[in-house]
């Protein structure tokens, strides 16, 4: 029987989820306390009101549009977390996002233990394994996967966002040789490199459900994702080593990633594993569904 995974940050540093409930998340970043809403947490609150009033800043709204962040001066407009040996910058963006996404620890822990595999060891000193990260955001997964000798291409379309990852990156000690930052649309560099025969042994890819390219092209996640994936497969080297496919909508399941990613990689052997990304709640215990993930590895 096939298995799906669950899957949570058993320790996760200066970070926590407090509480959750009424579409809401109390969460614990560093020193500071915030509200952020999810749409998932639709059950009732564990804590007290008074537990949440302690909250530094509260993001209102469902989108950009009608949305903004309302701060309690005492509050910095940037910090940092600690996750391991590594440190993130936060800052308040104009969605309600800061930074980070404190369930991808569970994929970062995956990278780091696919980077370290000993059959592989060897080639990474001698051979740098050379990981690619589409939709790469702040750089979160491109800075661990430098930090454990892999060389990361790094590709977001958003210039302020590579700018973040760049921070992250130089938080970490990491060279610059060791991350190429790109500004581009994915799929569009995806073919790119497969015409020009460039090849990685590891491909990051955590899509959106919706989105633009650098000059607004379109990104849907259910009509773009398999060509992007099915593209991917053209620049994958002869002797790959993983390839991870996270997302954040409910529209497709862990089963769906796992089937598409089984297309490009059944020729390689090795195991695929599904399933979704939770946050484990310090209050009541509770799972907090907060994505899904098919992870492949030789």
């Amino acid at each position: 029987m096939d298995k799906i995974f669950v899957e949570y940050p058993e320790t996760w540093g200066n970070y926590q989820l407090l509480d959750s409930g009424g579409c809401k998340k109390l969460e614990r970043f560093g020193d500071f306390r915030i509200i952020r809403p999810d749409p998932r947490a639709i059950w009732l609150p564990s804590l007290p009101e008074s537990e949440w009033h302690e909250a530094l800043a509260q993001f209102s709204g469902r989108s950009k549009a009608d949305g903004k962040w309302q701060k309690i001066s005492t509050i910095p407009d940037r910090w940092e977390i600690n996750w391991q040996d590594f440190k993130f910058l936060l800052k308040f963006s104009d969605f309600k996002n800061i930074g980070i996404f404190p369930e991808q620890a569970s994929n970062w822990e995956w990278l780091r233990s696919a980077l370290r595999n000993p059959e592989r060891s060897r080639r990474t000193e001698d051979y740098p394994l050379r990981v690619l990260n589409l939709f790469a955001y702040t750089g979160a997964a491109s800075v661990v996967c430098a930090k454990f000798g892999a060389e990361v291409t790094h590709v977001d379309s958003v210039k302020s966002i590579n700018s973040w990852a760049k921070e992250n990156a130089k938080l970490n000690a990491v060279s610059e040789e060791q991350i190429r930052f790109l500004e581009d649309d994915v799929l569009k560099f995806v073919m790119r490199e497969a015409k020009r025969g460039n090849k990685y042994d590891g491909i990051i890819m955590d899509p959106p459900r919706f989105g633009h390219g650098i000059k607004g092209e379109i990104w849907k996640l259910a009509f773009d994702l398999p060509k992007l994936v099915f593209e991917s497969q053209k620049i994958l080297s002869l002797d790959p080593v993983f390839f991870l496919i996270n997302a954040y909508t409910a529209d497709l399941s862990s089963i769906a990633l796992k089937n598409l990613l089984e297309n490009v990689t059944k020729k390689f052997g090795g195991k695929i594993e599904s399933g979704e990304l939770v946050l484990k709640e310090k209050s009541a215990g509770r799972l907090l569904p907060s994505g899904i993930f098919a992870r492949w590895q030789r």
